[in-house]
């Protein structure tokens, strides 16, 4: 019997984006099947870690541990605050220094040429370069220089990549949308403003790509910060529970599909 080949869209939205550990661990455990994935953001960081064969129980560890004064590397600003040199090292490990062509499964990696404001998509190359390059949120971190382009955060110019994954081939997609807006958020850093700004920005983008896709899913963790690492194990909950409740019918999807291939 010929299956659909099921391609897995992960969106941007900062530290929200540890619910994408959920929603994999959920499917894994429901024995729906990924054929490919892409990502936005910190989309690309999970999809990469997921590609490149992490366990989702050592990727649960992982971002229970995760502390950003680990992670961040202050520059004297001028492009952004943060070098991001520590961060790529932390993904190189991870990924087990593997290029994208390499890994397990197929990935696609979302990044945006701040020049020409086109979407950059990462199919071959160094997965740490590439997925450095995506969680490059604007005036934080530094762009990635990368073959002569300056490149900055996936989610800038696709933020839940649904039309890569069709693309990559996938007969249905499953997109997550884990961006939201706190709002009356309290504002006190600058991390704030540029934040809770692409929050307001993103976030009228919802409805097009829950049409888009077959199946939309989107935690709600609108309440949680997008750049403190904390309550994480709640946001992998949010992620867990949100996709529970649609399992129902991505399994009737996948009949349907296969019925009417038989």
């Amino acid at each position: 019997m010929a299956e659909p080949k099921i391609g897995l869209a992960l969106g941007s939205g900062g530290a929200r984006g540890l619910a994408h550990i959920g929603v994999l661990k959920v499917l894994e455990r429901e024995n729906i099947p990924i054929s490919m994935i892409a990502g936005s953001s910190i989309g690309s960081l999970v999809a990469a870690f997921y590609a490149s064969g992490q366990n989702i129980d050592t990727m649960v560890r992982v971002s229970q541990k995760f502390k950003r004064k680990y992670f961040i590397d202050f520059t004297i600003p001028k492009l952004g605050f943060i070098a991001g040199n520590r961060i790529k090292e932390f993904i190189r490990v991870f990924t087990y220094q593997k290029r994208i062509e390499d890994l397990n499964l197929p990935l696609a990696i979302i990044a945006t040429d701040l020049h020409t404001g086109e979407k950059v998509i990462f199919r071959t190359g160094d997965v740490a370069e590439a997925v450095r390059a995506s969680i490059s949120i604007p005036g934080i971190f530094i762009p990635e220089t990368y073959q002569g382009r300056l490149l900055v955060d996936g989610g800038v110019s696709d933020r839940v990549p649904v039309s890569v994954v069709k693309e990559m081939g996938a007969d249905l997609v499953i997109a997550v949308d884990v961006a939201g807006l706190k709002k009356n958020a309290e504002i006190i850093t600058i991390y704030d403003v540029i934040l809770q700004s692409i929050d307001i920005m993103q976030v009228e983008l919802a409805e097009a790509r829950a049409l888009q896709s077959d199946i939309y899913i989107r935690p709600p963790v609108e309440k949680y910060s997008s750049y403190a690492f904390s309550d994480i194990d709640e946001l992998i909950l949010k992620g867990e529970e949100a996709t529970e409740k649609v399992i129902p019918k991505i399994k009737q999807m996948i009949g349907m599909w296969e019925e009417s291939y038989e």
